[in-house]
This record gives structure tokens, sequence and C-alpha cells, in this order.
């Protein structure tokens, strides 16, 4: 449990690149995740090219921090793998498989955070234009994974308030 609860998205990042063996750790993490029916409405890519990380940090709004980070790995997401199925459980399938790779991150003493794409129009078609992806393929998110340049300490998170037993 102590790597959920010390888990802190990352924003800067040493200039330390990351071994293949390390990244290919991160992928079978996130192909371990559960999916609706084990359809895994999922492909990747791993992005390590300085020039493509530059250019999604000034199309992202919200990743600047790819300026640092030595690595991005971007989940893709399959809606039409198995037509009226997993196009409605995509998301959860692919958010999942994105919290294996931030704990796996994590668990290797590596930082991440996890930079939103899907559902949000603008930013899709930024990404599709950096990759030129398939029309059926999805940009879900972007992950910013690298060897840490700052500790943020964890946070309580826990709030008792929020919990209903039985009955809301």
């Amino acid at each position: 449990m102590n790597v959920i609860f010390s888990r802190r998205s990352i924003r800067r990042y040493k200039s330390v690149q990351l071994t293949s063996e390390q990244v290919e750790l991160l992928l079978k993490a996130a192909m371990c995740a559960p999916s609706a029916r084990n359809e895994r409405p999922w492909e990747f890519i791993v992005v390590d090219d300085r020039s493509i990380l530059d250019k999604i940090s000034e199309t992202h709004p919200y990743a600047k921090m790819l300026r640092t980070a030595p690595c991005a790995i971007i989940i893709c997401a399959l809606p039409g793998k198995s037509p009226g199925f997993s196009d409605a459980y995509f998301p959860q399938d692919c958010a999942a498989a994105t919290q294996n790779i931030l704990l796996q991150a994590a668990s290797m003493g590596l930082g991440s955070v996890w930079c939103g794409v899907y559902p949000r129009e603008d930013r899709i078609k930024g990404i599709n234009e950096i990759f030129h992806l398939p029309s059926d393929v999805i940009p879900f998110n972007v992950i910013a994974i690298g060897h840490p340049d700052e500790v943020p300490k964890p946070m309580e998170k826990y709030d008792p308030k929020i919990i209903h037993h039985n009955k809301w």
C-alpha cells in the first residue's frame, strides 16, 4: 500500500533516460490492467525523442513538464475493437492501464504524471496531428515519466465524510 499512499504527480524530471527494461516493465504493468470482457482496447506509443516530447508540450496546455521528461507513454484507445461493447468501456479500461503505469513507475522510483487528452477535442486533434493516428484510434492520455527532480510530500486524502454505508 505504500506506493499507493506515497505516489504523487511529478512535473520536474532529471535528464536521465529510462532504460528499455524500465519502459518494458511499465508497459507490462499497463497490459495487466483489468478491462471489460478482457477486450484490452488499447495500444501504446512510447515517446523518447526530445523533439516530439517538445511538440506535445506545445500542443497540450497541461503537458509543459514534457520539456524535462525523458519519456512519455501515450495510451491510445481502440473503441471499435468490439463494436457495441468496448466502445462503451474503453475509458474505464484505459484509465485502469494508466493507473497501473503510474503505480509501477512509483514502485521503480520513477516519477510520472497523467495528462488527460480524451474527451477534449482540441487535445485529441493536437495528438492526432503529431502522430497521424488512424481514424479509429483515440489518444486517451499522455503520461510523462522520468527520474523525479522533486519530491512532493505524500498527502492524506482519506475523508470519512464522503463514505456512505448501506444507504446515501
